[in-house]
């Protein structure tokens, strides 16, 4: 896996969408001008991290003052790529698929979900949400004809990297694997799989831990 993206830190591009939120909510409130204290207050981090992430952005501060709300919402924008919207197949109409083709927030982000697809005849013509769901045997023609360079895969995970190896083949560049499985694909294909298992198992040990702090902080814990 790339420890960085255009010489930028993978930790820091995850850090990114915290700072446009924030950025965001303090633009709609008015706020011109913001420090790396504040942002790293809200957040729980370091000033000394904040301002090492926004470097990589290319925009500078002003000594005591801080930097513009919009310009730096502007260049982490752009430094995500997330200036111009990028057209996205779904594959994979279940629960999980269903509310991905649902969620209008992608579209804060540059993501659009321009078709599904789904192995059920009964789903073929229909929509989820605006997203039409197509026959898997208009795939490839549909993301040749319409230029698509991005799958997001829902589907189970016997069926992903079949799926992957197909999409690939039809000229897809970069897959959001939702499946329970790791793919294995050309080096030069790049894959981001969100494991919701993984996530809830680091949620549920720090929920224990704490627990199991505060048990011991009340003293109802013996050793």
């Amino acid at each position: 896996m790339s420890t960085d993206y255009n010489g930028i830190p993978i930790p820091t591009i995850k850090r990114l969408p915290s700072y446009l939120r924030l950025l965001k909510a303090y633009r709609d409130e008015g706020m011109e001008m913001i420090s790396a204290t504040l942002l790293a207050d809200e957040l729980g981090l370091k000033p000394i991290q904040v301002r090492k992430d926004i470097s990589c952005t290319g925009i500078e501060g002003k000594p005591k003052v801080g930097f513009s709300v919009n310009g730096l919402i502007d260049a982490i924008v752009e430094t995500l790529g997330w200036d111009n919207a990028t057209d996205a197949i779904l594959v994979g109409v279940g629960h999980l698929g269903s509310a991905l083709a649902r969620y209008e927030g992608f579209g804060n982000y540059g993501l659009k979900i321009v078709a599904a697809f789904d192995a059920e005849e009964k789903k073929w013509g229909k929509k989820v949400g605006s997203v039409p769901i197509l026959n898997p045997a208009e795939m490839g023609t549909y993301i040749r004809d319409n230029h698509v360079n991005i799958a997001v895969i829902a589907v189970p995970a016997e069926h992903a990297q079949a799926v992957a190896e197909q999409v690939v083949g039809y000229g897809v560049r970069a897959i959001w694997n939702f499946a329970p499985k790791d793919l294995k694909l050309e080096e030069d294909v790049v894959v981001q799989r969100t494991d919701l298992a993984t996530s809830f198992a680091v949620l549920s040990a720090q929920v224990k831990l704490r627990l199991e702090q505060k048990k011991h902080r009340s003293g109802s814990v013996t050793w």
